[in-house]
């Protein structure tokens, strides 16, 4: 019908060419014109043509110049000008070309439906409702649990899992049901993402990975479509794993937040839930979920039936720290003076991530400095750039600068050193690493760390030793001189003290009490606001406790470094002189001068 339009238009636009008349050339115009052989000039709209009549009565035709004095010319020798009139379309061109886009726009639509109707392979623009999802089928990921190190806890609960799916019915025969679905918790970097793809690669069933992220779009009910579409591409694979990384994208608190309820995101969860554990079974489909932040997850989420299992992959500790390192040095080459067994000791707290980080900023420093291997040095320096940054050894320090940053950093380390019951001291730099002009380093101990338990003795031996700093500047250069170095420190000892007597009962004018709530932000599914549990004079109080344990603290430190004043001069001239002194030296320091420990 489109090309029949077209076709007509060209068919009137056509001009009449039934009558030809001779083509003039511009020169012999002008002459004609000059010997007064010309009547009549009848020129184009455009000014690009014109038509001339001579006196005996014939036509011609010429192409007109750009020139300015054709019209006196003509004037001057009575020549009679008109000018075409410009050509109106007929009212059957006028409607055949408003009819031409309507035309277009709806054979185009009718084209994209169509195609739509092929199925999800067609135009993109129809697919918004279709899952994401990245499908894997069988053999799998080809990840194991023999690729997953330092989480023999997490594999051991999840090995529960990969038993149902290759054998179903010994759990089916005693009546026993698997959970519908295992949530993964533990801080970024730990491996939970790993160990989806572990679960499927032992289960050598089909594994379904989307990210929360992706079903949340702008487009009303978008989201709500995708679950449905995912689980209906899960039923038919089944059995098998739907993994789900950062679920707390989609399914946060629901009612929480500026926007209320009902939006989009909620509407996606309530579609989650339903498919979880709606009227229809969901047999053979595991749902593994991992998230860091389970606490803003939605209630009707975690209850059972749903995400009825919780399996907690945490950091490390030494003997995991040892295996992840195993596995991700088989790819690098290491020289023989690296102790993979030390370096899991110089590192608690660190995630498999961190580790695997670790090691490959090693082999960038080796390669750096062309070496064929990675050596103890490099190690050493990657795990103190991982802590704290790089060095910054082309700073230039002035000499009063340098020996600030000593007397600072010896202060800390000197009082670390004699506290009793403290992390022992591992490496003193006064060289700029990172934002700080210098450093100490403690290795924590791996008990405490593991626990999460400390002692009311080591908080204050903390607060004790990060005020080790500003004490030592005030002592050597008096209170006028002291800088704004220790501004971290002042804001650590704050924290510590404050948690000593809100959270963990450690006043003794409150008493073991926990007092305030913990506060959320209105986008992570907590409330607007929240009022605090205590009174005013209550607040006065614990301002007043906090006051009294800060005070505590630097008394201590003060004494401390007053009566080991040659230590710390001898310390701080060492770090003038080396720039870097390592935790033997400081112990050979420690016993040649008589050190009077911290009460």
């Amino acid at each position: 019908m489109v090309v029949v339009i077209f076709v007509g238009t060209a068919l009137f636009d056509k001009p009449n060419t039934s009558r030809e008349s001779a083509t003039l050339r511009y020169s012999d115009f002008i002459d004609a014109i000059q010997e007064d052989q010309i009547s009549r000039v009848l020129i184009s709209p455009d000014n690009g043509t014109a038509q001339i009549v001579e006196n005996d009565g014939s036509r011609a035709q010429v192409t007109l110049a750009p020139d300015q004095d054709l019209l006196k010319l003509l004037t001057d020798h009575n020549v009679d000008i008109a000018v075409q009139p410009t050509k109106q379309p007929s009212p059957f061109q006028q409607a055949a070309g408003s009819l031409i886009f309507p035309l277009l726009l709806l054979g185009g639509l009718f084209f994209l439906f169509r195609r739509a109707q092929g199925g999800a392979g067609g135009n993109p623009a129809m697919s918004f409702g279709k899952s994401k999802a990245r499908l894997q089928m069988e053999p799998s990921t080809q990840v194991t649990f023999k690729d997953v190190a330092g989480v023999e806890g997490a594999k051991l609960e999840l090995t529960e899992v990969v038993d149902f799916l290759k054998s179903p019915d010994r759990f089916t025969a005693v009546g026993a049901k698997i959970p519908k679905g295992v949530l993964l918790v533990g801080p970024p970097g730990t491996g939970k993402t790993l160990l989806a793809k572990a679960v499927a690669g032992e289960a050598e069933v089909p594994f379904f990975s989307i990210a929360g992220s992706e079903f949340v779009e702008m487009f009303v009910g978008v989201g709500a479509s995708r679950v449905r579409d995912l689980f209906e591409q899960a039923k038919k694979n089944a059995p098998c794993i739907v993994f789900i990384d950062e679920i707390d994208a989609v399914g946060r608190q629901r009612g929480a937040g500026l926007g209320g309820g009902n939006d989009e995101r909620e509407q996606t969860l309530n579609q989650l839930l339903t498919e979880m554990d709606g009227f229809e079974g969901n047999s053979g489909i595991i749902i593994v979920a991992a998230t860091n932040r389970p606490d803003v997850l939605d209630a009707a989420l975690m209850r059972p039936g749903r995400f009825d299992r919780q399996v907690v992959v945490d950091r490390p500790d030494y003997s995991g720290r040892l295996q992840i390192l195993e596995v991700h040095s088989k790819e690098k080459t290491l020289a023989k003076d690296v102790d993979l067994d030390q370096v899991a000791r110089r590192t608690p707290g660190f995630t498999g991530a961190d580790l695997a980080n670790l090691l490959n900023e090693a082999a960038i420093l080796a390669a750096r400095k062309e070496l064929t291997e990675v050596r103890n040095y490099e190690v050493a320096e990657a795990i103190e750039r991982v802590m704290a940054g790089p060095e910054k050894k082309d700073r230039v320090m002035s000499n009063k600068r340098k020996e600030l940053v000593a007397y600072h950093e010896a202060g800390h380390a000197l009082v670390g050193a004699v506290m009793p019951d403290y992390d022992p001291v591992q490496k003193i730099s006064i060289i700029p690493r990172g934002q700080a002009g210098g450093l100490t380093f403690f290795t924590p101990s791996e008990e405490r760390m593991e626990s999460g338990l400390y002692s009311r003795s080591y908080l204050q031996n903390q607060m004790a030793v990060a005020l080790g700093g500003r004490v030592a500047e005030e002592i050597v250069y008096g209170d006028d001189e002291v800088t704004t170095g220790a501004s971290n420190d002042l804001k650590q000892v704050a924290q510590v003290a404050r948690q000593m007597v809100t959270r963990f009962g450690m006043s003794e004018k409150l008493g073991p009490v926990a007092l305030g709530r913990s506060q959320g932000g209105m986008f992570l599914g907590r409330d607007l606001a929240s009022e605090r549990d205590f009174s005013e004079d209550t607040a006065a109080t614990i301002d007043e406790e906090v006051s009294d344990l800060v005070g505590i603290a630097y008394k201590r430190a003060t004494k401390v470094l007053i009566d080991n004043r040659k230590v710390l001069d001898e310390l701080a001239k060492m770090l003038i002189e080396k720039e870097t002194i390592n935790s033997d030296e400081l112990q050979d320091l420690l016993i040649k001068k008589e050190v009077k420990i911290a009460e």
